[in-house]
């Protein structure tokens, strides 16, 4: 896999921090370009990120799951 082989995707929403020492953000992520174009998915992500940021996912077909609080 390369650079080539990703996929865009812009965060729209921070949703919680999550890990043991909460290094682990889990965000909500709108895909820019490719077959799903559009869409937003729940990804988590490890280390600093903020609303506005592109990140490239190597895949965009699996989803996090959402964190409930207790």
């Amino acid at each position: 896999m390369s650079v080539q082989d990703s996929t865009p995707v812009e965060v729209v929403e921070i949703v919680t921090k999550t890990g043991i020492h909460g290094e682990v953000y889990q965000v909500l992520c709108k895909i820019l370009e490719g077959k799903d174009k559009g869409r937003v998915i729940r990804r988590n992500v490890k280390g600093p990120v903020k609303k506005g940021d592109v990140l490239l996912l190597l895949e965009t077909e699996r989803e996090a799951k959402e964190i409930k609080a207790k």
